[in-house]
C-alpha cells in the first residue's frame, strides 16, 4: 500500500465520527447518572429500618417478629405489581427460582434477621457499621477467588477499615460492647456482600420488583417455618412507641418499616445494583450509615460514641479507598480494551 493511501486509511480511522458510540455513551452516562440518583433513594429509606425496629423492639417485639411482620406485609403488598410485571410470563419464575430463593433466604431474611438481632444489643450506629464492612469483604472474595494481589490502595484501605472495626468495639473503653451483638452485625455483613451479588447478576429477563417481590416472599415463609418449628422466638406488643418526640401507636414504625424501609429500598435496591454493578452499588450504599446514623439522632436521640464515631470514619474512608481503587482500575482496563484496536489500525489493510 503506497504512504499517501495509508496515511489517508489512518486519518480516516482517527477521524470519522462515531455516532453510535457517542449514543452509547451518552446513554451509558445518564444510566449511571439515574442508578445513582436511584441508589441514593434506596439508602436513605434503608436507613430508617434501624429506627424504626428499635422502637418496637424496645417495647417487647422480637427481632423475629419484627422481620416477619416486616416480609410478609412487604410481600404481599409487592405481590400484585409483581403480577402485572410478569404479564403472564411465568416462564420467567422457572428459570430464576435459584436467583430468588437465594435472594429471598441470605439477603432477605438473613440479613434482615442478623442485623435486627445486632440493633437489639447495639446502637443502631454501631450495628451498621458492622454490616457495612461488606465491601472489604467482597474485596477479599475476589481476592482469594481470581488469586490476584490487590494493589496498594486497595491493601491500605482494607488496614483502615479493619482498624476501624477496632475503634468501633471499643474494646479498652468504658463502654462494653456486647459481644453476641457484635456476632450478629458481622454475620449481617457476610449476606449483605452475598445480597450484592445476587442483586447485582445481570438478568434482563427478571424485572426488578418480580425479584423484590419474590425474595421478600420467600424470606416471609422462611421466617414463618422457622418460628412455627419453635427455633425462632416470636413476641409483638401493642404498647405506644416514641419516635423522637412523639408518641405514636406501634403500627406507625411497623408501616414505616414495611412501606418505606421493606418496600421502596428493596425495589430501588435491586434497580440501584442492575445499574450501577455490585462494586459501585456496595461503595455508594455506604452512605446509608450516615442517612441511619442521621434517623437514630433524630428519631431515637442516640449516637454512637466519640471513639465509635472515629473508627467508623476510618470504617467509611477505608472503604473509600477500597472502592476508588477498583473503579480506577476499571476504568484502566475500559481504556485500553478502547484503544488497543486503535494501536493496530495501520496493520490491517482497509476494505476497498
Amino acid at each position: 500500500m503506497s504512504a499517501p493511501i495509508r496515511r489517508a486509511n489512518t486519518a480516516l480511522i482517527s477521524t470519522a465520527p462515531a455516532p453510535a458510540a457517542a449514543r452509547a455513551s451518552a446513554k451509558a452516562s445518564g444510566f449511571l447518572a439515574s442508578g445513582l440518583g436511584i441508589a441514593l433513594f434506596s439508602s436513605a429509606v434503608f436507613g430508617l429500618s434501624g429506627s424504626f425496629a428499635k422502637s418496637l423492639l424496645e417495647t417487647g417485639w422480637t427481632p423475629g417478629a419484627a422481620v416477619t411482620a416486616r416480609l410478609t406485609a412487604a410481600a404481599l403488598i409487592l405481590a400484585i405489581p409483581a403480577v402485572l410485571a410478569l404479564r403472564g410470563r411465568w416462564s420467567q419464575l422457572r428459570s430464576n427460582w435459584v436467583t430468588i430463593v437465594l435472594f429471598g433466604l441470605i439477603g432477605v431474611a438473613a440479613c434482615q434477621l442478623f442485623y435486627f438481632n445486632a440493633v437489639a444489643r447495639l446502637s443502631v450506629g454501631v450495628a451498621l457499621l458492622l454490616e457495612y464492612l461488606a465491601p472489604v469483604l467482597i474485596v477479599l472474595w475476589l481476592w482469594l477467588a481470581s488469586r490476584k494481589r490487590p494493589r496498594p490502595l486497595t491493601i491500605a484501605g482494607t488496614l483502615l477499615s479493619l482498624g476501624g472495626l477496632v475503634l468501633v468495639l471499643d474494646l479498652t473503653g468504658a463502654v462494653k460492647v456486647d459481644a453476641v451483638g457484635v456476632f450478629w452485625g458481622l454475620a449481617a455483613a457476610v449476606c449483605l456482600a452475598m445480597y450484592f451479588f445476587i442483586t447485582a447478576k445481570q438478568n434482563d429477563t427478571l424485572p426488578p420488583i418480580v425479584l423484590a417481590s419474590g425474595g421478600l416472599l420467600v424470606g416471609a415463609a422462611v421466617m414463618w417455618l422457622t418460628a412455627a418449628t419453635g427455633l425462632l422466638p416470636m413476641a409483638i406488643s401493642t404498647a405506644d412507641t416514641e419516635l423522637g418526640p412523639w408518641t405514636t401507636p406501634w403500627w406507625v414504625p411497623l408501616g414505616g418499616l414495611v412501606l418505606l424501609a421493606t418496600v421502596l429500598a428493596y425495589v430501588s435496591g435491586v434497580m440501584a445494583a442492575r445499574a450501577l454493578g455490585s462494586k459501585v452499588a456496595s461503595f455508594v450504599s455506604l452512605t446509608e450509615v450516615l442517612f441511619a446514623v442521621i434517623w437514630a439522632w433524630l428519631l431515637l436521640g442516640e449516637l454512637p460514641g466519640a471513639i465509635q464515631l472515629l473508627g467508623g470514619v476510618l470504617i467509611v474512608g477505608g472503604v473509600l479507598f477500597v472502592r476508588l481503587d477498583e473503579l480506577r482500575g476499571a476504568k484502566a482496563g475500559d481504556r485500553a480494551a478502547v484503544t488497543a484496536p486503535l494501536d493496530h489500525a495501520n496493520d490491517v489493510e482497509p476494505v476497498p
